[in-house]
């Protein structure tokens, strides 16, 4: 059955006749994210964790190469924040991230990369309850 399927367009490529073209799939429409962010509770950290100025001019870098879409600059700086859902274990430790949407990939995955080296040994175990969500929200901002 293929080979006569391949003879028969073999055969309308050499009489000059272009196979029929599927018309494009439509992407699938745009869902709001199942998670509650306001709902989350703050990640307990011991002590709150900020970037760097190495980290922020590694998320401003990634911006620029990928051109994702930057936020308005107030006051003459940029400030981008990222939101991360972090599930934390019985052992207190991070089982899982989920970093919001920001239009900016890279920079999403860094930042849920980022929490679970700052939770690692710095939360606070008497505020964790284990197989919990939380909300961990880092701030990036330079110079506009």
């Amino acid at each position: 059955m293929m080979a006569l399927a391949l003879l028969g367009l073999t055969a309308q490529l050499a009489q000059g006749i272009s196979p029929v073209t599927p018309p494009p799939v439509a992407p699938p429409p745009l869902t709001r994210s199942p998670i509650d962010w306001q709902a989350l509770p703050p990640l307990p950290y011991r002590y709150t964790p900020r970037p760097t100025a190495r980290m922020n001019a590694f998320v401003q870098s990634e911006f620029a190469r990928s051109g994702c879409p930057l936020p308005e600059p107030s006051t003459g700086r940029v400030q981008v924040q990222v939101d991360v859902a972090v599930l934390i274990g019985e052992d207190h430790v991070v089982r899982a991230t989920i970093p919001r949407a920001i239009a900016c990939p890279t920079v999403e995955q860094y930042a849920a990369g980022l929490v679970v080296s700052y939770a690692r040994g710095n939360l606070v175990p008497r505020f964790v309850n284990a197989g919990s969500w939380y909300r961990a929200v880092l701030v990036f901002d330079w110079a506009a």
